[in-house]
């Protein structure tokens, strides 16, 4: 087995991500360094601390440029960091008058955690298109099966009438949450990164501001004072991917309680074989999911002890960033392509879910009956009688209806106070107000 099943080639459909995967290999961190030395260059230039010819010819000359990893091996293995072995590594391609004039005041910190923006760039906006598909494909779904009636169910136990689209619109609740939270992470993680050696721009004064300035216009990001030891950005990130991939975890749950071979009460995604059971239909999507999601809940530990930078630059917090930031960007952006799946598959059968509303001799309208009752007797009376009557249902198989026709003298339509169908019918309003928050969302109060 490879050392992280994320970049693994045998499993790199259940964990991998095709797209998110390579923004996180040593070819995208030398091109986002190289992109960010670029605007470095074409920043400086346009402040007039570097000469404009210079800041022109080190901007052709990193256009397209590649430097193979392992050239970068050894200088790495000395400093710790690739940095200083990038540097030698460009100066060596550069016309040397030009190259004189690369990483002019800028430090390790500043290079790395600017080619790292990039990339998250790249990898959010990718996260961001996934989930607005997934969010629309449940709530299409939600609406879909609005009036398909099902148990609800607390603690396991079966509890009270819902229709299957409200147990689909509850798993994109939280993700229009997230969704939200994700404008509110953009401007404390997308800030230019220059501070120089210890975050002073002390070799660039008193033109530090302004390169800070030009570059926030050449990467398209706030500017900000430098943040080499402040992490909230990063650590809002990882804090958001792994919140995702934590609401989808509900989501893969509940399908595999729900495909279970006594339960079929819906399908979804391809199920996969067993090796020596020809019976089995495992749900494999469900599962890989529901592992992303505890597997990024379990880095989250170590990425907030990235939080306490020390001085002006740790060499130990810093580089454990490096081992937990793209391990959860990869297992999100893996679990949101297993949540496409399932949600685009989705299958419910109603007949199952009638049978699950018959349980327990109707079991699931024993809170129904009760509301009834006390509308003819005191509330107490009418819970204590449901009590005695449900665990009767249970024990003898009876309905809920029958025994009550015998056990209770009140006037009560129970074929109507105890079906299922409609007293699921409020699950519509709740599906409408979720699908109203998504379809209005950036609207004013005022419409």
């Amino acid at each position: 087995m490879a050392i992280s099943p994320l970049d693994s080639t045998v499993f790199a459909g259940v964990f991998g991500d095709p797209e998110i995967g390579p923004l996180f290999s040593d070819a995208a961190e030398i091109r986002g360094m190289i992109d960010f030395e670029r605007a470095l260059a074409r920043a400086e230039a346009a402040c007039g601390v570097i000469p404009t010819e210079a800041g022109v010819a080190l901007d052709v000359a990193m256009d397209g440029l590649d430097i193979p990893p392992g050239e970068l091996t050894d200088a790495t293995t000395a400093a710790a960091v690739p940095v200083p072995g990038l540097v030698a590594a460009l100066r060596k391609r550069i016309d040397p008058e030009a190259a004189q004039w690369l990483h002019w005041g800028a430090t390790t910190q500043d290079i790395m955690d600017g080619g790292l923006l990039l990339r998250l760039r790249e990898s959010t906006a990718i996260m961001e298109a996934r989930l607005d598909r997934l969010i629309e494909v449940l709530l299409a779904a939600a609406e879909r099966e609005a009036t398909t009636a099902m148990a609800g169910r607390t603690r396991s136990q079966v509890a009270t009438p819902i229709s299957f689209g409200l147990r689909i619109a509850q798993w994109a609740q939280p993700l229009i949450d997230l969704r939200e939270m994700l404008d509110e992470v953009r401007p404390r993680l997308f800030r230019v990164q220059f501070g120089g050696a210890s975050g002073a721009n002390t070799a660039v004064a008193p033109h530090g501001p302004a390169i800070i300035a030009a570059l926030a216009t050449e990467l398209d990001m706030q500017a900000a004072a430098p943040w080499h030891t402040s992490r909230v950005g990063l650590l809002a990130a990882m804090d958001w991917h792994a919140q995702l991939v934590g609401a989808l975890g509900k989501m893969a749950g509940d399908l595999m309680m729900m495909g279970r071979s006594e339960i079929r009460e819906a399908r979804a995604g391809k199920g996969g074989g067993s090796s020596t059971m020809p019976q089995k239909s495992n749900p494999v999507t469900a599962e890989a999911l529901g592992t992303l999601a505890r597997y990024a809940a379990g880095l989250l530990a170590p990425a907030h002890f990235t939080a306490g930078h020390l001085e002006e630059r740790d060499g130990v917090a810093w580089p454990l960033e490096w081992l937990v930031l793209p391990q959860i960007v990869v297992a999100t952006g893996a679990g949101l392509r297993h949540a496409l799946d399932l949600a685009e598959s989705i299958e419910a059968d109603a007949d199952q879910m009638r049978r699950g509303l018959d349980l327990g001799g109707g079991a699931a309208m024993a809170e129904a009956a009760s509301f009834a009752l006390a509308a003819h007797m005191p509330r107490a009376d009418a819970q204590a009688l449901m009590k005695r009557v449900a665990v009767e249902a249970a024990r003898t198989g009876e309905s809920l209806g029958d025994i009550l026709r015998r056990e209770s003298d009140v006037a009560i339509d129970w074929d109507e106070a105890l079906d299922p169908v409609r007293a699921a019918e409020p699950s519509r309003d709740i599906i409408a107000m979720i699908v109203a928050r998504w379809r209005g969302r950036g609207r004013s109060s005022t419409g």
